[in-house]
């Protein structure tokens, strides 16, 4: 299965599919089986980098479309 990554508007990243979520050392995180999970883009939660719904709370505002990103720069 593949990973999805939904952008809320006004809230989190939601992440669906096979994944996994590690820390800065490469540590995992314990999902407890989960295959579906938000992840906070306010900055706000109390449980980062998970989502808690502070955006709710802090007002937190971003609309994101979709859109072509530009091609990578050559590796020199």
């Amino acid at each position: 299965m593949s990973t999805k990554v939904t952008v809320f508007n006004n809230g989190p990243l939601r992440l669906e599919g096979d994944f996994e979520i590690c820390d800065a050392a490469g540590n995992a995180f314990g999902l407890a089986g989960r295959t579906a999970i938000g992840l906070c883009r306010c900055g706000q939660s109390a449980n980062k980098p998970f989502c808690d719904g502070a955006h709710n709370r802090a007002g937190f505002q971003s609309v994101c479309e979709a859109r072509e990103l530009p091609p990578p720069k050559p590796k020199v």
